[in-house]
C-alpha cells in the first residue's frame, strides 16, 4: 500500500481577462487551482484524503465509507484513495430520481465502489448513515464525513492557506462552502475570517456555526491562534436547493470559459464565482487582491443532468 499523495503545490495564476470584465485591475484577480491535485480528475479533496489515508492506514482499515449527493466529488475521490490502496469502498449516496451512469457517477463505479443507496434525507441523517454502516461493516471499516469536512480536512486546508500565502500577496480568497472544512481550514490558517468570502451552496444548515468553530479547532491542533471574527458565509447564491444551478451560475460558467479557458462546475464553483461576480459588480472588491479557490468538480457538469441545462443555456448564448 501506497499513502495518497496530492500534486502540490497546486499553481495560483492570474485572471486579468475575467478582472476587466468585471471592472477589476489586471493584477486583482486570481485562481488557485485546487481542482489540479491529480487524483481521479483532482479537487479539493485530495487534500483532505491525505490526513484521512494516512489514519486509515496507520489504523489498519480495510474499507472507507463516505457520501454524500449522487454527483459527489469527495465520493468520487475517495473510491480512486481506496482503490490506490487495495481497500474496499462503500459509498452512502442520497437516491437521484434516476440513477443515471454518468459523472461522478461513472466514474465511482469504474473505481470499483459499492454504492448503498439511502432516501433523500438531512445531512447529518446522512452523515449519521455513513458511520452506522462502518460500524456494521464484515470488515473494519473507517467512516469519513461527507466531504472530509471534520478536523483532519480542516487541517489540511490550514497548510494550503499557508502554502498560498508563500506565492502571492493577498486580501481575500473566496471559496465554495458546501460541507464546510474548506473555508474553516482556511479561516484557520490565515488566522482572521475575514480573509476568507465563503459561498454556500445550500449542502446543510447551520453552516456558520460549524465552519467557526471548525476553524477554531484545526488552528488550536496546529498551535495557531484562534481566528479573529466569524465565518464570513454568502447565503444569497443558493438558488433553489443544493445541486440545482441559477442563471447567475450559468453566466458564470460561460463567462470564466470564455474570457480564462477556465472549466467550472455547476453545483461549488459556478455559484461561488456567480458571489465573485456579484461582489465585483457591487464594488466590494474595489482595492483588493482576490484570490479564487478552484475546488475542482469537472466531472459532475459531464452528467447528464447538467450536460441537458447547459446545453439548453448555450442556444441561446
Amino acid at each position: 500500500m501506497h499513502p495518497l499523495v496530492a500534486a502540490t503545490p497546486t499553481p495560483v495564476h492570474p485572471l486579468p481577462r475575467l478582472a476587466k470584465a468585471l471592472g477589476l485591475e489586471p493584477e486583482q484577480l486570481w485562481v488557485k487551482r485546487e481542482d489540479l491535485t491529480g487524483l481521479a480528475g483532482g479537487g479539493n479533496k485530495a487534500r483532505k484524503l491525505q490526513h484521512f489515508m494516512s489514519e486509515a492506514l496507520s489504523g489498519g482499515y480495510r474499507v472507507l465509507v463516505t457520501g454524500g449527493g449522487p454527483q459527489s466529488n469527495h465520493a468520487r475521490m475517495t473510491a480512486a484513495a481506496a482503490a490506490m490502496n487495495g481497500l474496499g469502498c462503500v459509498l452512502v449516496l442520497r437516491r437521484p430520481e434516476t440513477e443515471d451512469l454518468s459523472g461522478n457517477l461513472l466514474l465511482d463505479r469504474m473505481l470499483g465502489a459499492q454504492i448503498h443507496w439511502v432516501d433523500p434525507i438531512p445531512f447529518a441523517a446522512l452523515n449519521q448513515s455513513i458511520v452506522d454502516i462502518a460500524g456494521a461493516h464484515t470488515q473494519k471499516a473507517y467512516p469519513i464525513p461527507i466531504g472530509g469536512s471534520s478536523l483532519p480536512g480542516a487541517i489540511a486546508y490550514a497548510q494550503v492557506a499557508q502554502e498560498l500565502s508563500t506565492q502571492l500577496t493577498f486580501d481575500l480568497v473566496v471559496v465554495a462552502n458546501g460541507s464546510g472544512g474548506t473555508q474553516a481550514g482556511l479561516a484557520a490558517g490565515l488566522g482572521d475570517h475575514a480573509r476568507v468570502a465563503g459561498v454556500n451552496v445550500g449542502a446543510q444548515d447551520g453552516i456558520d456555526a460549524f465552519v467557526t468553530d471548525l476553524a477554531a479547532q484545526a488552528a488550536a491542533a496546529l498551535g495557531l491562534p484562534t481566528p479573529n471574527g466569524a465565518a464570513q458565509i454568502d447565503h444569497g447564491r443558493i438558488g433553489l436547493a443544493y445541486g440545482v444551478p441559477t442563471k447567475e451560475c450559468e453566466e458564470a460558467l460561460l463567462l470564466v470559459a470564455r474570457t480564462e479557458g477556465l472549466l467550472l462546475d455547476p453545483v461549488y464553483t459556478g455559484k461561488a464565482m456567480a458571489g465573485l461576480i456579484a461582489w465585483a459588480r457591487h464594488g466590494r472588491l474595489d482595492g483588493k487582491r482576490v484570490v479564487f479557490v478552484h475546488t475542482g468538480g469537472l466531472p459532475g457538469l459531464l452528467s447528464t443532468r447538467y450536460t441537458q441545462w447547459m446545453g439548453a443555456a448555450l442556444v441561446d448564448s
